[in-house]
């Protein structure tokens, strides 16, 4: 029996996962821009990156997940977070993450604000620990998107916050290591 030239082909094809529209899985950032923006706000863009990482799986998964309280208390969510990050993709080896020792570190790194000066300083070390996940993201959001923004640029608002919180974060780590008079 001859072949039809003008039949479809035949031949199977895996679906590779890929988030909606060619957005990105996860919340899209550089990491320097990531630890600079968490430096000079204080880490304040650290909740804001928690916030938009679980808004932007709530809506893709339509999970019923608030990302504003997983937002403000990432202590208790951020295994989780790391987890779903590091299983996105378990094909990519550069995506894989220890999610379990990251999370500790964090937490740990988190708590210690209370401690005396200058050792109180160390609670912004945390944002160090969360550039080895938001590489991890990257590497995910680049295989389900090749086209999305990468988010590396400085906006004018983040200007904003970064040249007076770095100034002030600047002097607060060297008040954090002056002797008391």
């Amino acid at each position: 029996m001859a072949t039809n030239p003008y039949a479809p082909p035949q031949s199977a094809v895996a679906d590779v996962p890929q988030a909606a529209g060619g957005e990105p899985t996860f919340f899209a950032v550089s990491v320097l821009k990531l630890i600079i923006l968490s430096l000079c706000t204080f880490g304040l863009y650290e909740i804001y990156w928690f916030y938009q990482n679980w808004k932007l799986i709530r809506d893709r998964t339509g999970e019923n997940v608030w990302p504003l309280p997983r937002a403000l208390f990432p202590v208790f969510f951020c295994y989780q977070l790391f987890k779903r990050i590091r299983d996105q993709r378990p094909d990519l080896d550069s995506a894989k993450l220890a999610a379990g020792p990251l999370a500790t570190v964090w937490i740990i790194l988190s708590l210690l604000w209370r401690a005396p000066d200058p050792y109180g300083m160390i609670v912004f070390a945390a944002v160090f620990v969360l550039a080895p996940v938001q590489a991890a993201a990257n590497t995910v959001n680049t295989a389900d998107a090749p086209g999305h923004d990468r988010n590396a640029r400085f906006t004018v608002l983040n200007w904003i916050g970064v040249v007076p919180g770095g100034l002030l974060f600047l002097f607060a780590l060297v008040a954090a290591f002056l002797p008391a008079v």
